[in-house]
C-alpha cells in the first residue's frame, strides 16, 4: 500500500511539470499571440495574408508557434499590447511610440530592402484637379486615414503644417476615413479634394485593381519615415525574446525557407528583419509630429466629426 501511494505521489508531481513543459510559450500549444494594425483594411486576404508567410517560415526555421490576428483598429492594437492580449505586434512608427511610451510595447525588428529601413506618404489629389502645390490647398478638403497613423494622418498634416497651412483653419473640410485605401477611394469617388496615404498602400491598391493610377496626382512627398516596427510585450520571458530576434534576424539565410515568404508592409517582399536597429530610428517620427499635441489632435478629430455632419 505505501508503495502504490508513493507511485500516485510521484506521477501528480510529475503531472504539472509534464503539462507546463507542453504549454510553454511559443510551442504549438500555447503559440505567441500576433497581432496587426489594420493597415489596409485589415481583411483576411489583406494585412493578415501578408504577414502569415513570415511567421509560418519564422516557425520552420526556429521551432516558435504563432496565431496571427489582426486587429480591428490601430489603437485595438495598442490596447491589446497594453492588456497583455498580445505578444508580439506589427505597428505603424506613430503606434509604435504610443504602445512604447506607454511601456506596452519593446522594439523587435524593423524590415529592410535595398538596405533602406524607410518609406514615404504623400497627398494625392486627382489627376485633373487644380492643386498644384501644397499652397494650394488652402480652401481645400482632405481625406485622412486612422489618427494613430505616421503615413495616412500624421505626415499629411506635418507637410501642410511645413509648408505654413494650419489644418484648422485653411482647410475646409476633415475626413477620417480609418485606413490608407479609404481615404485614396474617397478621393476617387469625388467625396474631397486631397487624400494622405503611403506611397506603399496606394502601390498596393492600384496593383489590386482597386484604383487606377492615372486618376491620380502626387502633390507631395513627405520625409522617410521609418518603417512600421514589430514589436514584442516587455513582460515576455528573457529567453523567449531571445529566440524572437534570433529567428526574426536568420530566417533569411534558411535554406529551407523561400525568399518570397520574407514579406513585410504591403506584403512586399523584403530582403531581411533588422533586430538591432535602434530606438533612435524612431526620434524623427517625434521631432516631425510634435506639433500634433493631444489638443491639437483633438481639435483635428472635432473638425473631422463637424465636416462628416454635413
Amino acid at each position: 500500500m505505501r508503495i502504490l501511494s508513493f507511485l500516485i505521489m510521484v506521477t501528480l508531481s510529475l503531472m504539472p511539470v509534464s503539462v507546463a513543459a507542453a504549454q510553454a510559450i511559443g510551442s504549438a500549444e500555447k503559440p505567441l499571440r500576433v497581432m496587426l494594425i489594420p493597415a489596409d483594411g485589415g481583411t483576411e486576404d489583406g494585412t493578415k495574408a501578408d504577414f502569415l508567410p513570415l511567421f509560418n517560415a519564422i516557425t520552420r526555421s526556429s521551432g516558435l508557434h504563432f496565431e496571427v490576428k489582426t486587429g480591428q483598429s490601430y489603437s485595438s492594437v495598442i490596447e491589446g499590447m497594453c492588456a497583455g492580449l498580445a505578444d508580439i505586434a506589427w505597428f505603424g512608427p506613430a503606434s509604435y511610440i504610443e504602445a512604447r511610451d506607454r511601456n506596452c510595447a519593446q522594439l523587435l525588428a524593423v524590415e529592410e530592402r535595398d538596405g533602406s529601413s524607410t518609406y514615404y506618404a504623400g497627398l494625392f489629389v486627382g489627376a485633373n484637379s487644380d492643386v498644384d502645390s501644397l499652397d494650394d490647398m488652402k480652401g481645400a478638403s482632405l481625406a485622412l486615414g486612422s489618427s494613430h497613423s505616421a503615413s495616412s494622418f500624421a505626415y499629411p498634416l506635418a507637410m501642410l503644417v511645413n509648408a505654413g497651412i494650419d489644418p484648422l483653419k485653411d482647410l475646409s473640410a476633415i475626413r477620417i476615413t480609418g485606413s490608407h485605401t479609404n481615404s485614396l477611394l474617397a478621393l476617387r469617388n469625388d467625396l474631397v479634394d486631397a487624400a494622405g496615404a503611403s506611397f506603399i498602400s496606394f502601390e498596393r491598391a492600384v496593383n489590386q485593381g482597386d484604383l487606377n493610377a492615372a486618376d491620380f496626382r502626387l502633390v507631395a512627398k513627405s520625409d522617410p519615415i521609418p518603417n512600421p516596427p514589430i514589436a514584442m510585450r516587455p513582460g515576455l520571458p528573457d529567453n523567449i525574446k531571445t529566440s524572437l530576434k534570433v529567428a526574426m534576424s536568420t530566417v533569411h539565410e534558411d535554406p529551407n525557407v523561400r525568399p518570397e515568404s520574407i514579406r513585410g508592409y504591403g506584403g512586399k517582399q523584403v530582403d531581411r528583419y533588422n533586430t538591432t536597429a535602434p530606438e533612435a530610428l524612431f526620434d524623427k517620427v517625434v521631432s516631425t509630429t510634435a506639433f500634433l499635441t493631444d489638443d491639437y489632435q483633438a481639435a483635428i478629430l472635432r473638425k473631422a466629426d463637424d465636416s462628416q455632419r454635413f
